[in-house]
């Protein structure tokens, strides 16, 4: 239960719970390290199935009554099935020229939702500033979809964050409702997008390492999206652009 809880548990742990059967396949597919899964009586056949065959090649199983999976479980109908997994740094490419770093972002839901089109437009690294929510909560892994198990994804300072950009030459650039078009600006080159919170927007020391400030035109009267729609917007604009 504590593992479905703070940050600082799971990190001295080393571990951390994932919920469902659909993110217990991506884990498996990524092959990451599972070590128990707990199952109750309500799991679909298709999770079942999950179940044996992760059996058959040593994983720790054990069924629990549906009771306690209730207390366990996060959401208001779980599906049956936990899995304890051991944290594992996917390796971040050499030369990385597409990187996310999502700053102050406090909502579960946003974060997952960048961390989900991270993965879907290939970016190479996301990094994480001390003030964003854990990327291993619960809430942010179901909203991730799978995510976490594709993209390379570290907590670090701003000082390690700025050392690495230097060291991969990325201009940074930070989602801004007052910077210049994303259509009009060159996305090709090597860059980090620096995604701001809802509330506070970017910190400080995001503000000191960008290089040029980026907007979405709107057409609409709309004054602004929330983070996740925004970042994963201008990530996907970068994919066009170099594609094109």
């Amino acid at each position: 239960r504590s593992l479905m809880g703070r940050a600082k548990e799971r990190r001295e742990a080393g571990m951390f719970v994932v919920e469902g059967v659909r993110l217990v396949e991506e884990a498996v597919k990524g092959g990451w390290r599972l070590e128990t899964i707990l199952f109750d009586e309500s799991l679909s056949e298709r999770g079942k199935s999950q179940v044996s065959s992760l059996k058959s090649k040593g994983v720790e199983v054990e069924e629990i009554s549906t009771d306690l999976m209730k207390s366990l479980s996060e959401t208001e109908t779980p599906q049956g099935i936990l899995a304890i997994l051991q944290f594992y740094e996917l390796p971040i490419p050499n030369n990385s020229n597409f990187v996310l770093i999502p700053d102050q972002i406090r909502d579960p839901g946003n974060l997952g939702t960048l961390l989900r089109s991270a993965a879907a437009t290939g970016v190479q690294a996301v990094l994480l500033p001390p003030e964003t929510t854990d990327a291993f909560a619960p809430k942010v892994l179901r909203a991730g979809m799978g995510a976490h198990f594709r993209v390379p994804i570290r907590v670090m300072e701003w000082e390690e964050i700025e050392q690495m950009s230097k060291s991969a030459n990325l201009q940074m650039l930070l989602a801004d409702m007052n910077g210049s078009s994303c259509w009009e600006t060159d996305l090709r080159q090597p860059l980090a997008l620096i995604v701001g919170g809802e509330a506070e927007g970017a910190s400080q020391q995001a503000r000191k390492l960008t290089t040029q400030k980026i907007s979405i035109p709107m057409v609409g009267n709309i004054e602004s999206l929330n983070a996740g729609v925004a970042g994963s917007v201008l990530m996907f604009e970068v994919v066009r652009q170099r594609k094109t």
